[in-house]
């Protein structure tokens, strides 16, 4: 590698080393993100926006193909209509931002910036929903919200980012169920499908719910270093909002009847997610199906009558099967080799006099560094079949880094032990009592992360922090 290109990579602390400040040199040195002036508040690059505009547009594709529909409400909340739900503002009361004056008018009364908007929907709904016929509702929402965090970290928690919020309205508690289930079982899907990310699916307790919910389920991920990232969730409102805020419908015997109602979210984490998931200290490794760039093409020599031309060429046809680029700057290979790297793109194809002359080019992975050496004439073929091998791989060795990570604790001293020095997700025992929840999260620095939906084995018969009798496994993790 070029003197110039292992700077480039150098200025990337090992995560061996120094996890946190590996990865906050990756969303640095990689362009994903900016510090501005608004502290707490991060800017994202193009690099980093791509990356939620692809996690946008197949999310959104995907909800539509459940019937979803888009919609857009205001970012400010009255105070009253927030006060409407006691348990919900309670919940979100220490995060909430205010504005208190209208240019150099105070306020009659303070608005809310939103944090999340289930009042702005209930109040949105109650004019709407009249009848039967008016069910179900379902509508989603892309937009920013703000949250006045204490501490903040590039996209994993700032004070301002972006997500998608939907909400939506049924006529009867199974229906509500259903959708809530099915939003999370399509989170999952995107997550392992596109992402490469293996996640567990479960259920929140009582204790790390939504405020306001009657059931939260939950996606959870294990990230490099073992702690988990919780990456989506969906929630079962019931008809508990419904009757804070009014919504009723004229069911078809003519009777009044409360709605009930679900939310379901995610958001920029996810691109703190891939870093984590899948980066190395040459910087990240992008799934080839969420990459803005699949492909990069890089001239070698390329002052050379025509390689330039040639490498054009190549970046044309490629551009008929996959997301391709062509790097024509006027840097040294070794430095573009770097930056591809740094950048995570999933292959770059080198293309030089002598590849040109023999009608081949050097195919090279990101995730493994492998070598190919392709013909020009099958590059159509090779680059599509090389970057569905890849996306596999990476979800492979993702699940295979989850799944050694995962360790049994059968009493106390046992989950002390693993907490205090095996990273990763703990299976354990729990009796139901929040006391024991409230005791490990203090004493051990690990939460409940969910009640596992495909996991039900009964490891032990006794809770793991009381000893007394226990039939819920729960999953539990230091997180982020």
């Amino acid at each position: 590698m070029a003197k110039d290109g292992k700077k480039l990579v150098e200025a990337i602390t090992s995560m061996d080393v120094d996890f946190a400040q590996w990865y906050t040199d990756v969303v640095k040195k990689a362009e994903l993100i900016d510090y501005s002036s608004v502290k707490g508040c991060m800017i994202i690059r193009p690099a980093g926006y791509a990356l939620w505009e692809n996690i946008q547009h197949e999310l959104d594709r995907r909800f539509k193909e459940t019937g979803v529909e888009n919609v857009y409400l205001p970012m400010f909340i009255p105070e009253s209509l927030l006060e409407k739900e006691k348990d919900h503002v309670e919940g979100f009361a220490p995060e909430v931002a205010w504005v208190t004056h209208g240019g150099l008018n105070e306020l009659q009364e303070r608005l809310c910036v939103r944090p999340t908007s289930e009042t702005l929907f209930c109040d949105f709904y109650k004019n709407l929903i009249q009848s039967y016929r008016d069910l179900p509702k379902v509508y989603n929402q892309w937009c920013s919200v703000v949250r006045w965090e204490k501490e903040t970290r590039p996209f994993l928690r700032s004070r301002e980012f972006l997500w998608q919020e939907g909400h939506t309205a049924h006529a009867t508690a199974e229906e509500a169920e259903e959708r809530t289930v099915q939003m999370l079982n399509l989170y999952a899907d995107f997550c392992e499908e596109v992402l490469a990310m293996p996640v567990i699916r479960g259920q929140k307790t009582e204790k790390e719910k939504f405020a306001g919910a009657e059931a939260t389920y939950t996606i959870e991920a294990l990230m490099h270093d073992g702690k988990a990232l919780q990456s989506g969730t969906s929630h079962n409102f019931g008809d508990g909002f419904a009757r804070a805020f009014g919504i009723q419908y004229t069911d078809q015997e003519n009777r009044l009847q409360y709605v009930h109602q679900t939310s379901w979210g995610m958001t920029t984490r996810l691109i703190g997610a891939i870093i984590m998931v899948h980066g190395d200290d040459s910087g990240l490794v992008l799934p080839p199906r969420i990459a803005p760039v699949q492909a990069m093409v890089i001239p070698v020599q390329q002052r050379k009558e025509g390689v330039l031309d040639a490498a054009r060429e190549v970046c044309g046809r490629l551009g008929t099967v996959c997301r391709a680029k062509l790097d024509d700057t006027d840097k040294s290979p070794g430095w573009k080799f770097s930056e591809q790297e740094m950048r995570g793109i999933p292959v770059r194809i080198e293309l030089g006099p002598k590849d040109i002359e023999a009608g081949t080019c050097v195919v090279v992975r990101r995730d493994t560094r492998e070598k190919l050496t392709v013909a020009l004439d099958r590059l159509e073929t090779k680059i599509p079949e090389l970057l569905e091998t890849i996306q596999h791989d990476l979800f492979e060795r993702a699940k295979a880094h989850r799944d050694a990570h995962i360790w049994d604790a059968h009493n106390y001293e046992e989950l002390k032990d693993i907490a205090e020095h095996r990273p990763g997700f703990i299976r354990g025992m729990w009796c139901g009592d929040q006391a024991c929840e409230d005791q490990i999260k203090e004493e051990l620095a690990v939460t409940s992360r969910c009640m596992p939906f495909h996991d039900k084995e009964q490891i032990a018969d006794t809770c793991v922090c009381c000893g007394r009798p226990a039939h819920k496994l729960i999953y539990w993790g230091r997180a982020y």
